[in-house]
């Protein structure tokens, strides 16, 4: 199932107890999955995990702000919930999780995304598929402006090292922010593996300019005309 041997470390989140111990029980089929911490409330800091699994409802309050500070952070977050309502799941994901699960899924559903997520790979249950693929919403995701500045200085030809110096973050949030932009095109079906990619959906979506980029490339970027897809999939990739 996973690509790697090395362990993941989850952290599980949910006020029902008996709800824990029935993740723990599924992950424990699976010997890499080291369960390292359990809790009833959100931690306010980044955790030493690398998957924070949690509920969306904790003591009746919806915690999508929670997790918006999380991935913030750069922490992997796996909602799971009950409540599985579109603009709930949608709201989720926009607030930077990396997957939704329903509780309904079981535990093949979310060991698979345990190990994606851990992986930074993306993973779409069927529940979160059926929500995306009738989101009505302009198939244009969601990026925050920290996503968004990160990009565009990353498509300015700057080192990942470079844009983490002059946004004042390290290289590792700058790499999530990539990654997490990355993430939100494939799950409206407009995967982006490569940077050419990443550029090409930007523009088309408006999220950066080609005079933008002009102004921290080398050399002009030509301008985006008929054959403006071509043009940009030959621009140097980093």
């Amino acid at each position: 199932m996973a690509k790697t041997a090395e362990p993941v470390r989850v952290s599980i989140i949910d006020d029902h107890p008996v709800v824990i111990e029935g993740i723990r029980a599924w992950l424990s089929v699976e010997p890499r999955v080291h369960i390292e911490h359990v809790g009833h409330r959100v931690p306010p800091y980044r955790s030493e995990v690398d998957v924070v699994i949690i509920d969306l409802n904790l003591d009746g309050r919806l915690v999508v702000d929670d997790i918006a500070a999380l991935a913030e952070v750069g922490q992997r977050v796996i909602a799971f919930s009950q409540f599985t309502e579109e603009e709930l799941v949608l709201s989720t994901l926009d607030a930077g999780a990396y997957a939704f699960v329903a509780k309904s899924e079981g535990a093949d559903h979310l060991l698979t995304t345990v190990f994606a997520v851990a992986e930074g790979r993306p993973y779409v249950t069927p529940t979160a598929a059926g929500v995306l693929a009738s989101d009505r919403r302009p198939d244009a995701p969601i990026l925050s402006e920290r996503e968004r500045t990160a990009l565009l200085w990353w498509f300015q030809s700057m080192s990942k090292a470079s844009v983490a110096s002059r946004m004042g973050i390290s290289p590792h949030t700058v790499d999530m922010y990539i990654r997490r932009a990355r993430l939100k095109y494939a799950q409206v079906g407009r995967a982006a593996p490569t940077k050419a990619d990443m550029l090409v959906r930007a523009i088309e979506d408006g999220l950066v300019t080609a005079d933008e980029i002009a102004e921290g490339c080398p050399t002009p970027v030509p301008p985006v005309g008929v054959a403006r897809r071509d043009r940009l999939r030959n621009l140097a990739v980093r």
